[in-house]
């Protein structure tokens, strides 16, 4: 895949948390230069026991792919099981930009958190973000389809009908709301973006959404995941939008810790979200709406299951720029 500009993605702000990486025996592949990857498996190893932190206040965030707001309830029973096993306060933080999320975990202020499928290798590179849980249904079914929707009463029956269309993207960190689609508009159906279709950016998927149900965008492409949430829980009307396009399935949000976190307190971290009770909680009430329904949190490795999403960055041409 190949577009005709390559799209740089970078953060600004200051390193607050680690110090600069020794370049003798540090391999790090495309980590940023504050990190070290002896082990290969892609993400920043643990530093040396000076650098690690034992926060009194554990902060965590979800991706911002709509409201966050929405999801500090949600999350409430989830956080007091994280505050038992770590015996620390635990605080809901809500962004309200990926740029946002990864710079305060570049900057140390936060420290557990759920990043959306495309914003995760940068976060990776850039923050330190060490993934290792993914929600997926009791089966072990998990992911999400990229779907490219229009109202329901659009002429449109396929992505190559939005020429002279105004479609709606999220953020360029998207995978599934701007990086996954722009290319396939331009590969697969021959659109190129400001010359057959014009390109705009919500902020959110729920924006893009309720752009398209109200008609403020000709398409938009979003996660199906979270246009089954909107519905479940009557959010939109799902009578009003109609998907003309379906991806293959990508790993969904991945939910991890900053790696510069003590050992001792980052395993009672992953231990919690693996021996999390999901029956009866505000948790499983929001995302057994999915589709597949998510209802329990299973191990992943950034390397594994964000392979498919690397390749679509490097036939996007971006790079993982920390700034």
């Amino acid at each position: 895949m190949r577009v005709a500009a390559a799209l740089a993605l970078g953060v600004a702000g200051s390193v607050g948390f680690v110090g600069q990486a020794q370049a003798q025996d540090c391999p790090r592949g495309a980590l940023d230069a504050r990190f070290c990857d002896r082990d290969g498996d892609m993400v920043a190893d643990t530093p040396d026991a000076k650098q690690q932190v034992d926060p009194n206040v554990l902060i965590f965030a979800y991706t911002p792919v709509e409201d966050p707001e929405v999801y500090r309830k949600v999350y409430d029973s989830f956080l007091d099981h994280i505050s038992k096993a770590t015996g620390k306060k635990v605080q809901f933080f809500a962004v309200q930009s990926n740029a946002a999320q990864i710079e305060a975990m570049r900057a140390g202020r936060l420290h557990i958190a759920g990043y959306n499928t495309g914003a995760t290798p940068l976060a990776v590179n850039c923050a330190g973000f060490y993934p290792f849980a993914m929600m997926a249904s009791k089966s072990g079914e998990y992911g999400y389809t990229m779907d490219i929707i229009v109202p329901a009463d659009s002429p449109a029956k396929t992505p190559a009908d939005l020429k002279g269309k105004k479609v709606a993207f999220t953020a360029p960190t998207s995978n599934s709301g701007y990086k996954a689609p722009s290319v396939l508009l331009k590969t697969e159906f021959k659109l190129e973006a400001e010359k057959d279709y014009t390109p705009t950016f919500s902020g959110k998927h729920d924006n893009s959404i309720l752009g398209v149900a109200n008609k403020d965008y000709d398409a938009a492409a979003i996660a199906y995941s979270v246009l089954s949430r909107m519905v479940g829980r009557g959010a939109v009307d799902g009578n009003k939008i109609r998907s003309i396009y379906k991806s293959d399935v990508f790993p969904t949000t991945a939910y991890g810790i900053a790696h510069n976190l003590k050992p001792e307190l980052a395993k009672k971290i992953k231990d919690a979200f693996f021996s999390f009770k999901w029956e009866g909680t505000e948790l499983l009430k929001e995302y057994q709406k999915s589709q597949p329904p998510q209802e329990s949190y299973i191990p992943i490795t950034y390397k594994q299951h964000w392979d498919v999403i690397r390749k679509i960055d490097t036939g996007a041409g971006v790079k993982y720029a920390c700034k």
